[in-house]
């Protein structure tokens, strides 16, 4: 029985493709548990790392685009809303991911919708990614086209093209690029915003009176929660974090004060640099309106122009505009790339159970983007993010009240999260049930089928749905959909008196690779363990353990 297993195994997995996927994701650990002896990064390098993923243009033209038609005091209330929400609810997963070094689909696999049902949670973070990419890359085609005179889609094809290079080499490369543009990028931004409000105190008054296309000055709930919903599109941004943050070292007592600053400033913290960004759109876009107009005073490289021309000679305006676009665009357009690659791949293979190999995806992913931005994107930005944020909204609290309600207050979900193959129903009704609900109402909200007067309310919809709806599945559900089975049949303690993933290695028997016990489970069929990746490329299914009896 075992000799035959064997012989459909390396059938099923051939050496070449075997030995590609091992080293394709060893390299930042693609799909996998990021091991104890890759995460040598101090907690502030992961911080500023995972914070210069945020260095991204489209806060400024989502704050504009809102403060324009809505007023400043909506723009700022919905900013303030929508900032909340994503500070809350990206705690939870924030704190996860950082704790048992597993990015955001191996986290919603365990909270609440099974091994195969967190795929279409995995989709929706993929579109999120090239989504974003073509909205910063048609940012810095803008630039290119003002400063340089570059026809708006050679600026897109440049701008999708010099990512490749840089997201290749995953964390390694990335944390560098990083660290060493945040600086300039910092000085770039804040600069004109403090020169402006210091020689010009008027430009507050004026930003502040602002009232809208839409509006009388006034404030009105239905603005408010119409700017918000926009607004939090960005909720599923707490992915890319994550995909940072799952390199953070193991959590005690010497350095516990350090990690929390890490992963709150890089986890949920995020949203605070980024609701002032959309408030300094705001600002700029009122600044350079009478000069520029309506229709150009959402695009960033405007708004820096316009502030830069305040301050400097004018023959250096121009540059040092497109080059803040240009480090802006590379800053987060490599972390798109890196993580709509991961989530992309982790879905195919978890699917077909073959591994095509990061790349591939790398690929995918930008070309979504491209024929976004060739479609002129930046042009119906806010209906398409209104639209998608009904989804993101609805996957992200879901997860996030699995993590804070059925684990830690009712306990029916297990505390500790569980992402391998074999341990996991395939789907769980808690999470899967509780998001397409919220998704489908708030969307069907939002194209008003259930009237004009709710349409705004759409992303509350998402909120409470989900809030709701999965502590009630998992009491209805008693939890009996979490684990298919609670014992992965290795002796050691998977977590270390720290209640960090344990540091114990043990060989895969199918890749002939060491790995973290958190990575592997027994192999029955064999006698021996198997790592979470070849269990997902096992076609035939004899690693996967049999479920409880």
């Amino acid at each position: 029985m075992s000799t035959t297993a064997s012989r459909r195994t390396t059938t099923d997995i051939p050496k070449a493709a075997a030995d590609q996927a091992v080293r394709e994701t060893l390299e930042d650990y693609t799909l996998r548990f990021a091991p104890r002896s890759y995460r040598r990064w101090t907690p502030m390098v992961v911080a500023t790392t995972a914070l210069g993923g945020i260095a991204y243009m489209a806060d400024f033209s989502i704050g504009a685009g809102i403060g324009l038609t809505h007023g400043t005091g909506n723009a700022l209330l919905a900013i303030a809303v929508a900032a909340v929400v994503i500070f809350v609810t990206g705690f939870p997963l924030a704190y996860y991911g950082a704790r048992y070094n597993i990015d955001l689909d191996l986290i919603t696999r365990g909270s609440g919708f099974g091994y195969y049902g967190s795929v279409l949670t995995s989709v929706i973070f993929a579109s999120f990614t090239f989504i974003f990419f073509a909205l910063e890359g048609s940012i810095m085609a803008q630039g290119l086209e003002l400063g340089l005179g570059l026809p708006l889609w050679l600026g897109y094809l440049i701008s999708t093209l010099m990512v490749i290079p840089l997201v290749i080499y995953g964390m390694k490369a990335l944390s560098k690029l990083q660290v060493w543009t945040t600086p300039i990028w910092l000085l770039l931004m804040v600069g004109p915003l403090v020169y402006l409000v210091a020689t010009d105190p008027g430009t507050v008054d004026r930003f502040l009176a602002y009232a809208g296309t839409d509006g009388d000055g006034g404030v009105n709930t239905a603005s408010v929660l119409l700017g918000a919903g926009v607004c939090l599109s960005l909720i599923a941004q707490i992915g890319e974090q994550i995909d940072y943050l799952r390199f953070m070292p193991p959590k005690t007592e010497a350095n516990k004060r350090t990690w929390w600053t890490a992963v709150v400033m890089a986890g949920p913290g995020w949203v605070v640099l980024g609701a002032l960004k959309q408030a300094i759109g705001v600002f700029l876009a009122v600044y350079i309106l009478a000069a520029v107009g309506p229709d150009v005073a959402p695009e960033p490289i405007q708004q820096f122009k316009g502030a830069f021309d305040a301050m400097m000679p004018s023959w250096l305006v121009l540059p040092l505009a497109v080059v803040l676009v240009v480090i802006s665009q590379i800053k987060i357009n490599v972390t798109n790339a890196y993580s709509g690659s991961l989530a992309w791949t982790n879905s195919f293979t978890r699917v077909t159970k073959h591994y095509p190999g990061r790349m591939v995806f790398v690929l995918v992913n930008l070309g979504f983007a491209l024929a976004l931005m060739e479609a002129d994107m930046f042009s119906f930005l806010n209906n398409i993010l209104s639209f998608y944020s009904n989804c993101a909204i609805a996957w992200v609290v879901t997860v996030a009240t699995d993590i804070g309600v059925n684990k830690y207050l009712l306990k029916l979900s297990p505390l500790a999260p569980e992402f391998r193959r074999g341990m996991l129903y395939a789907v769980n009704p808690v999470g899967v049930v509780a998001f397409v609900a919220a998704s489908g109402l708030s969307i069907a909200m939002y194209f008003h089928a259930l009237g004009d007067a709710l349409q705004p309310y759409s992303p509350v919809a998402a909120v409470v749905i989900a809030f709701v709806l999965t502590p009630v599945m998992a009491i209805a559900t008693r939890g009996k959909y979490y684990l298919r089975r609670t014992d992965d049949g290795i002796d050691a303690p998977a977590l270390d008196d720290d209640g960090n993933p344990s540091a114990l290695t043990l060989d895969c028997h199918v890749c002939h690779q060491s790995y973290e016990r958190p990575d592997l489970t027994s192999c029955t069929t064999h006698g021996a363990v198997v790592c979470s990746l070849c269990l997902s490329t096992d076609k035939v299914g004899d690693h996967v353990l049999p479920a409880a009896g």
